[in-house]
This record gives C-alpha cells, sequence and structure tokens, in this order.
C-alpha cells in the first residue's frame, strides 16, 4: 500500500511538473494551440494562382504549439521586467511610425525619408512601450500586439518564454487552418470584419470600416480559422525563424515576415495583398509600428501532449 501511495504520489508531481511547462517557462498570459498537420502544405500556393506553375513543392512538419494571438504589449512587459530588457529600437533611440499618427511638429523636422516609402516616418523616441513617439504610451493599449518588435527582440523573447520563432513554414501551415489552397485561413471569398487592413485611399484615406485606423487588439475580430487564431492575416506583420535572403545594400541576412498588416490591402493595389500567402524580408535589427511576432514550440512528449 506505502509502495503505491509513493508510486502515485510521484506520477502526480511529474504530471504537475510537466504541464506546468508545457505552454511556457515564464507565465505572461500568452496561451498557444497545438498543430497537428494532416495534409502537406504547397507553400504560397491558392486557388487564385495554382494555375502559374506546375512544380510547387510540397512540405510536411510535425506537430508544433503555435501563440493563439501575437505577443500583446502586457506579455512583452512582463519579460522586459523580468529581464530588464531594453529593445533594439530603444537602443538605436529610434523607429518607423506611420505618417498618418506622426504630428506635424516632428515631421518638419525629418530631412530624410525612405523613397518610395516615404509615409514611414522615423520618430526619435518610438519603441514598444511608445508606439507612436515619446507623447504615446501603452497604458491603454494592453492587449495591442506589442510593435517595434526586431527580430532579434522576438527571438529574445520567445527564448526567455522557453520557446522559439516559427518556422515560416510552420507558420503558414497555422494560418491555413488545416484548408488547402484557400485564399484566407476561413476560405476562399473575403469576409468584412475579419482582419484589420487599409480600407481607403493609401496613404493619406484609411476609412477604418473594419473599426481600426491603425494596429487594433489581437482580439479585436474574431478568430480566423478553425485552429482558433487571432490575426494571423492583417493588423502587424510577424516574425519567422526563416531567412528569406540577403539585404541588397548591407549584405545582411533578412528574415521573413508573414501575414501583412494593417497598411495592406484586398487586392494588391497598394503595398501588399493580404492573405495567407503574404510575405516579405527584413533585416533582424529593423521594427516599425506594424511589425510584431508571436511564438512557437516543439511538441515536448509526444505520447503526453498528442
Amino acid at each position: 500500500f506505502l509502495v503505491n501511495k509513493i508510486v502515485k504520489m510521484f506520477l502526480l508531481f511529474f504530471l504537475l511538473q510537466f504541464f506546468s511547462n508545457s505552454s511556457s517557462s515564464k507565465d505572461d498570459g500568452q496561451g498557444m494551440v497545438l498543430i497537428k498537420p494532416k495534409i502537406k502544405l504547397f507553400l504560397g500556393r491558392t486557388k487564385e494562382n495554382q494555375a502559374k506553375k506546375s512544380d510547387w513543392k510540397s512540405y510536411e512538419v510535425k506537430p508544433f504549439y503555435i501563440d493563439i494571438t501575437p505577443i500583446t504589449n502586457k506579455a512583452f512587459e512582463s519579460f522586459v521586467k523580468d529581464k530588464r530588457y531594453i529593445s533594439e529600437a530603444e537602443r538605436f533611440q529610434w523607429s518607423f511610425v506611420f505618417d498618418m499618427f506622426v504630428p506635424d511638429q516632428i515631421k518638419s523636422q525629418v530631412e530624410q525619408r525612405v523613397k518610395g516609402a516615404e509615409w514611414w516616418i522615423p520618430v526619435e523616441g518610438a519603441y514598444w512601450k511608445a508606439p507612436k513617439g515619446p507623447s504615446s504610451s501603452v497604458k491603454d493599449r494592453q492587449n495591442h500586439p506589442a510593435v517595434h518588435i526586431s527580430y532579434n527582440d522576438a527571438v529574445e523573447y520567445c527564448t526567455w518564454r522557453g520557446a522559439r520563432l516559427p518556422s515560416e513554414i510552420e507558420w503558414e501551415f497555422a494560418v491555413r487552418g488545416g484548408l488547402r489552397d484557400q485564399v484566407y485561413p476561413w476560405g476562399n471569398d473575403f469576409q468584412k470584419k475579419r482582419m484589420n487592413i487599409w480600407e481607403g485611399k493609401f496613404p493619406k484615406d484609411n476609412k477604418g470600416r473594419d473599426g481600426y485606423i491603425g494596429a487594433a487588439p489581437v482580439n479585436a475580430f474574431p478568430p480566423q480559422n478553425d485552429y482558433g487564431l487571432y490575426d494571423m492575416v492583417g493588423n502587424v506583420w510577424e516574425w519567422t525563424s526563416t531567412v528569406y535572403g540577403t539585404d541588397p545594400q548591407t549584405q545582411q541576412p533578412q528574415y521573413t515576415l508573414r501575414g501583412g498588416s494593417y497598411v495592406d490591402s484586398v487586392g494588391g493595389e497598394f503595398n501588399h495583398k493580404a492573405d495567407v500567402t503574404t510575405r516579405m524580408g527584413n533585416t533582424a535589427d529593423a521594427g516599425s509600428d506594424n511589425i510584431g511576432f508571436r511564438c512557437a514550440r516543439d511538441v515536448r512528449d509526444p505520447k503526453i501532449e498528442l
């Protein structure tokens, strides 16, 4: 009897230890969902573009966990306080803010803008906790995605969580929600108020028919797919661990961002077409008020977790 009791207590202790560590090593309030891919992925293929080529490469991945939402300001603040972390935008002492949100006084002091993307203003003092510049704060934006986050910042946060960034393949498996070749996470047809994108004449007039002009709370819209994932397409770009290419000017590696943001469009009339295939690359130190991230992690014990 005593032996059986000891064995039961050991098993209970083991299970408590396992499940207390199964979502993350730190309590940041972020939840994860288990993705168990059951079909092959043809990266970037949809019913709209599948006829463009016949040799689409297929991929498979092992089951993995991914955050239900992008990392929020509240969650990122937990990390900053615990690690006393200083983000790259803080160290650089500036970051890019969309023109519409920058006061005229600050804009008048800007001597140089990005050619071809003049709507991005380098604002001194802009970083995750002051997303629009020194006069702004996240006090009333705790459930908004943390932005001005570089790839390096995202890696540091996910490591602190006992997690990692998702690969691009994992990210696309997740966004598709188990569907094959669909344009959006929920299917082929665009649906209003399912994602935060630009609605109006870019870059001066956003009608905000979806309820938002800039970045929105991570749960402002219903889950976008059957996996219960929020905000995969639109709102803010998300870093992945996959190398995109090399920056032609600096020769630094670029990493792949997925999902598009609030400045993108339904049909790609300006910026990027916001759907499950949306992607771009940027260097590891890049950041702006439309770049965030979410974490992923491996399945640690298939016998228990699957």
